[in-house]
């Protein structure tokens, strides 16, 4: 790659720095060594701006600033990723905001991704295993030609996992969850059936999982059959 191509990317990211926000993000888990503080819309423009350039996103996210690590996914091109490179980010991920733009603008549409969910959920690391249930809960609303089947078959993964109570862990459990039962009339049934069961478990971030996806889906049903 032209390396004059990844300094013009940098200084057009720090250019457009917001120092003033570092704390208000630190706050707020969005935090990580050399962080710009570059807001997401900006971001995105910006993305537009260089197009898709796979090349480059490799070298964005080996710069490791949180910022560059998330225009690299909205420059990345999906079908070039391979799973080593995807492993590879998953493992350099300091915060969730990294990890969730990452599975939405280049994971999602990777033909990789669906493979790369149960073994991210294994893992130990915090954002490598939010990144396993991030990934599922953006594959239930963009993955539109995916059988219901697929997602029952992930339901124990969430299952697995509902007794980490490891903040940026158990709210991505949950999103995937609520993700699933939102998909469709046909598996709002089986997540509300799992949210039931994480309720009357012992483990407080699994009764917290159950109780919000319980309330969210049982809400979603009532406004359905009111219709």
């Amino acid at each position: 790659m032209d390396p004059t191509r990844l300094a013009a990317a940098l200084a057009r990211l720090r250019a457009a720095a917001r120092p003033d926000q570092l704390d208000a993000l630190a706050r707020f888990g969005q935090g990580g060594d050399g962080r710009l503080g570059v807001a997401v819309p900006t971001l995105r423009a910006l993305a537009r701006a260089l197009g898709r350039d796979h090349d480059l996103a490799l070298a964005l996210w080996d710069t490791a600033i949180p910022d560059a690590q998330m225009l690299a996914g909205m420059v990345a091109e999906p079908a070039r990723l391979t799973s080593a490179q995807m492993d590879h980010w998953v493992a350099g991920m300091a915060a969730w905001d990294v990890c969730d733009q990452a599975c939405l603008n280049a994971f999602v549409n990777s033909p990789l991704a669906w493979d790369a969910i149960p073994r991210w959920a294994a893992r130990e690391a915090e954002f490598e295993k939010r990144a396993g249930f991030a990934l599922l809960a953006v594959a239930a609303v963009h993955q539109k030609s995916r059988p219901e089947a697929d997602f029952i078959a992930r339901l124990p993964l969430i299952e697995a996992a509902a007794g980490d109570d490891r903040n940026f862990v158990k709210k991505a459990v949950n999103w995937a969850l609520r993700q699933i039962g939102k998909r469709s009339p046909g598996l709002r049934e089986p997540a509300l059936t799992l949210a039931e069961k994480l309720c009357q478990r012992e483990e407080r971030s699994a009764r917290w999982i159950g109780s919000d996806a319980r309330r969210e889906l049982a809400r979603l049903g009532r406004g359905r059959a009111e219709k």
